[in-house]
């Protein structure tokens, strides 16, 4: 699975858990008639949007994916492709704390509030990382891909040659280079 793809996943997953778990918030609090949980729980996702956008206003990578990418061993040929394997493998502690927070949303309404803002923020966060990550590909003229590893071993990536684009910036004008023979 390439890496941008995974990552845009993990973006679009985060909010669709957001999403579920404020639905659960939601009907757990009716369910108990308390009037205190959805309001608290509503501000809560606002500051949780707020710091979501802060942290994830950046255009370029974060550190740790900074780093994922130069630790990515080169390989010539594509790696196994297998993205559902490869999602579960790497986002099982995203299902299991939905899962967990979702069911505990009719007895305790306030912690799938709470989980709600953390993927709030989670999927805020990462937005933009596959557009930089893009970015570097297209510089370099590589594709990376997820390798499959255990999935309580730390992420690893594999370099694959690609092609280049011809396309280069000065001053943030994108110019194109031509053969002057």
């Amino acid at each position: 699975m390439r890496f941008v793809d995974f990552l845009k996943a993990t973006v679009l997953l985060s909010a669709a858990s957001a999403s579920a778990l404020a639905v659960v918030t939601v009907a757990g609090a009716a369910t108990r008639n308390d009037s205190h949980v959805v309001p608290i729980s509503a501000g809560w996702w606002i500051v949780a949007g707020a710091v979501g956008l802060a942290l994830g206003r950046r255009a370029e990578t974060n550190p740790p994916i900074a780093h994922l990418l130069a630790g990515a061993r080169m390989q010539q040929t594509l790696p196994e492709v297998s993205p559902s394997r490869i999602l579960l493998n790497r986002l099982w502690p995203l299902l299991l704390s939905t899962v967990a927070a979702g069911a505990l949303a009719f007895v305790y309404p306030q912690v799938s509030g709470v989980a709600a803002g953390f993927a709030i923020i989670w999927a805020l966060a990462w937005r933009r990382q596959e557009q930089a990550v893009t970015a570097i590909e297209e510089r370099d003229g590589v594709r990376f891909y997820v390798e499959r590893t255990s999935p309580f071993k730390p992420i690893r990536l594999v370099r694959t040659p690609w092609f280049r684009t011809g396309t280069w910036e000065t001053n943030g004008a994108a110019q194109v280079r031509t053969r002057t023979g």
